[in-house]
């Protein structure tokens, strides 16, 4: 195997990291072990070897129980260990090997520090992504996430996994192993299922450890009601080791120490499967709602902690809930502490539908208003009959749809839809304008296509077919990337935890990526469509039907990044942009966006995939892709910011909130995979004209809009923020598919939000 260098950031963090718990050499002894069975386990089977890797680190890498923890689980995480996704280490396998560098600096002995060289050389060609990388790279297609020079972006990860926690809650860990052994009994025994076994046993003993932690707690509680509170948590775990839960707190344990092993950041509908038991327990007495309130609270603390910025998505509302009463009680519930909290996490998602009740729409008004962020709103009404195309599933299936992370959509208990690529529509057109070679650094990125010269264009038509043709090359590249990062982690690991909660693995006596899941999907992250469509109106008018200039005069001054031209570029940012309502700029829009969106879908069905759709989203990519992106014949300098997913360009959409909302209702979004609506009001204009704006949001949402994620802030704010940051340590904003920090984020970040029209 080839090795690739992945140094370098591998994921979004913005968020400040709480540091480990255990010492330095105990983290060291940790990792040494870990490499230790992985490097010893080699001739096993890949279940085998991950179950043994599992034991080292768990329940070791538990955290002491903090004094306002109502539900027991806190999570250290060491460079070297195994897991889903990056923003929590990396997937199976990993090594984060900027993490492990800084590692090294903390210590003191020249021989320690050999110790950890020895770990780096071992990972380079053991980390699972490292692997992944060393196949697919390319030296000027394909880059590695985060690697903003090349089109299109590749990594491996599982990202999404929203698990089938009520199969978890319907039959308790010993009801799982019942379910596994049957399934030994009808298909014959496999090391999957073998490993199933293990890995729930591995559960019980967890349990065992976190009652030892529990009583350390105790010891030092310093009332009664706390050491009550911890009695409770050592009763609840207790039980929870063999039985299926009976109350609200066993629940609730019970799905986050699972959720925490199976090392999953998203959370699926916690009031379907936990409204349940919440209502039973109020209405027995067991609980008051001011208790209910103190355990949510206590949890969103722990997502909060946990530091996964870009994702914690807990979803509430929508169509095929099983208790509405229940669900809507907790509900109610949770949106009184995410108001309260004010937490970035974690991304609180309310589905709503026609008949959602005006109370829960009320509740979630007034806490986007309070400047929470919170709920972002997603229309059942559009997504559910969305899914069911987008998805290729039924009714029933489509309605247990849930958003992750920045906002791709995936069946919960049923289907993956991870974005292992990301595709920058404006590089490419940049490349069609210049015979495939990215003005960024001159390098020829178009591969086998023959790039025609631009004089050689007549009409609009050609170049924008010559452009489509750059698109196919590589929605090609996008699906061999994401089908081959499949292989690569079902090849080398089986996400266990995960498997056993994913339909239909443990029937199936296979893990998820093995043939076991349901639903093998994914998404294509797409960056940039919103300022292509732009370029190519400016064309359309300047040059091929005004004809006030040649397309070679408007590329040469954008090469230059408009020095010198500056009456060019005005012309240009001075034609029709999408978000202002403008018919003709919104079907042009429209028109790439469904190129684009089919011929990925496309390209994942050939290739036997159950989906293959884009998202609208960013994770502040479009910032940082647009640093390496040069000047677009949209107006746009080189090194400035895209547009984020299909909003406008910053500063571009001038007509009021009407008229942005009217352009983004026009996409159909059954050809997506979930999109991302960005909107900024400042609290007087929210808060003071709440009849006017439900108004406004309620005519988006029956026109086609399929979601919003509403700002509240004061005109002048972000400006001083980003001047004085000592003064705003807790200032929330939306950058895209999530909240944060407005301080935390990097200047050319704040910039991109700064850019975004305020509706005052």
């Amino acid at each position: 195997m080839k090795t690739v260098d992945i140094a370098g950031a591998q994921n979004v963090e913005v968020s400040v990291k709480f540091p480990c718990e255990k010492s330095v050499m105990e983290q060291l002894e940790i990792m040494e072990e870990y490499t230790k069975v992985h490097k010893e386990s080699s001739s096993l089977s890949k279940e085998e070897r991950e179950l043994n890797c599992l034991k080292v680190i768990f329940p070791r890498l538990f955290r002491s129980v903090e004094n306002q923890d109502l539900t027991v689980g806190r999570l250290d995480f060491l460079p070297i260990g195994f897991g889903c996704v990056t923003s929590l280490g990396g997937v199976g396998h990993y090594c984060v090997f900027d993490k492990l560098s800084t590692f090294k600096e903390q210590l003191t002995s020249a021989t320690d520090k050999a110790r950890v060289d020895v770990l780096y050389d071992y990972w380079q060609t053991n980390d699972v992504k490292a692997i992944f990388c060393s196949e697919v790279l390319t030296e000027n297609t394909i880059g590695r996430f985060i690697d903003c020079e090349y089109p299109l972006m590749a990594t491996a990860r599982l990202s999404g996994m929203m698990l089938d926690y009520p199969k978890l809650l319907d039959n308790g860990i010993e009801g799982l192993k019942d379910l596994v052994r049957s399934s030994q009994e009808k298909s014959g025994n496999n090391k999957f299922l073998e490993a199933s076994l293990g890995t729930l046993n591995l559960f019980q003993t967890v349990c065992d450890h976190l009652k030892t932690l529990v009583v350390e707690a105790k010891e030092k509680a310093t009332s009664e009601k706390r050491s009550e509170q911890l009695e409770v948590m050592y009763a609840d775990l207790e039980y929870i080791k063999f039985n299926k839960p009976e109350t609200f707190s066993q629940a609730l344990q019970l799905y986050w120490l699972y959720a925490l092993l199976a090392g999953c950041i998203n959370y699926g509908r916690l009031d379907d499967f936990l409204g349940g038991y919440l209502k039973n327990d109020i209405e027995q007495g067991v609980l008051t709602e001011d208790e209910a309130f103190e355990y949510l609270k206590s949890l969103w603390t722990l997502i909060e902690n946990r530091r996964t910025t870009v994702n914690g998505r807990i979803i509430v509302g929508g169509y095929g809930r099983k208790n509405v009463e229940g669900a809507d009680l907790f509900t109610k519930i949770a949106i009184k502490v995410t108001q309260e909290c004010q937490y970035v996490e974690p991304q609180f998602t309310l589905r709503f539908t026609k008949d959602t009740p005006s109370e829960i729409m009320d509740m979630a008004y007034d806490c986007i208003g309070s400047g929470a962020t919170y709920p972002t709103l997603y229309n059942d009404e559009i997504n559910v009959p969305a899914v069911m195309y987008g998805l290729q599933v039924d009714r029933e299936a489509a309605e247990q749809y849930v958003p992750f992370g920045c906002g791709e959509y995936v069946i919960q208990g049923q289907s993956v839809g991870t974005p292992n690529v990301l595709f920058n529509a404006l590089k490419m057109l940049n490349m069609t304008l210049n015979e495939g070679v990215d003005p960024m650094d001159g390098i020829y990125k178009a591969g086998p296509v023959e790039v025609k010269n631009v004089e050689a264009f007549a009409t609009f038509e050609e170049l924008y077919q010559q452009y489509k043709e750059v698109l196919d090359y590589y929605f090609d590249l996008s699906i061999k990337a994401q089908t081959h990062s499949y292989e690569v982690m079902n090849r080398e690991v089986s996400f266990l935890f995960t498997s056993i909660l994913m339909n239909d693995c443990i029937s199936r006596g296979k893990a998820t990526l093995d043939g076991g899941i349901r639903y093998l999907g994914g998404t294509n992250e797409i960056y940039g469509s919103i300022n292509a469509s732009d370029a190519l109106y400016a064309v359309k008018k300047l040059v091929f039907e005004e004809q006030k200039y040649t397309l070679k005069q408007l590329v040469d001054a954008a090469n230059v990044n408009f020095e010198g031209h500056e009456e060019i570029r005005e012309d240009l940012w001075d034609q029709g942009k999408y978000g202002n309502d403008l018919k003709e700029v919104d079907d042009l829009a429209n028109d790439l966006y469904e190129y684009i969106a089919k011929g990925v879908r496309d390209s994942g069905i050939d290739a036997g995939m159950q989906y293959f759709l884009i998202v609208l989203s960013n994770n502040q990519v479009n910032t940082d892709w647009g640093i390496r992106t040069s000047a677009s014949l949209d107006g746009r300098y080189s090194g400035k910011f895209m547009n984020p997913a299909n909003n406008p360009q910053g500063g571009a959409d001038t007509n009021g909130p009407t008229a942005v909302l009217n352009s983004l209702a026009r996409f159909d979004v059954k050809y997506h995979g979930g999109s991302v609506q960005n909107i900024k009001f400042t609290p007087n204009m929210f808060n003071k004209n709440r009849e006017k704006i439900k108004y406004l949001f309620n005519t988006y949402f029956k026109k086609g809009g399929c979601h919003l994620m509403v700002t509240i802030v004061d005109h002048g704010i972000l400006e001083d923020a980003q001047k004085h940051p000592e003064k705003y340590p807790n200032l929330i904003v939306r950058v895209c598919g999530f909240s944060a920090i407005f301080v935390n984020l990097d200047k050319d970040v704040q910039d991109e939000l700064l850019s975004r029209t305020l509706y005052n």
